[in-house]
């Protein structure tokens, strides 16, 4: 048997029954029970540092007169 013909077999069988079974525990590990948590925390990463808007409740608050001005000089 040469090289080419039983590289050929073996992809076909033992390494295709290989992937498949390294592909099926993958997706296995990832969808977990007790991994929810750690994927909650990894999407919430973009969003970590954010700072929530003005809500312009300030009794002095810079943001309102400043929208407000650049409203009046528009009109």
């Amino acid at each position: 048997m040469d090289t080419y013909s039983f590289l050929r077999e073996l992809a076909d069988s033992w390494v295709l029954l290989f992937l498949t079974l390294f592909f099926l525990g993958t997706i296995a590990w990832a969808f977990r029970p007790k991994s929810r948590a750690m994927h909650d925390d990894i999407a919430r990463i973009p969003f970590r540092n954010d700072t929530l808007p003005c809500q312009n409740n300030c009794p002095d608050c810079v943001c309102k007169t400043a929208f407000q001005a650049r409203l009046e000089e528009r009109a």
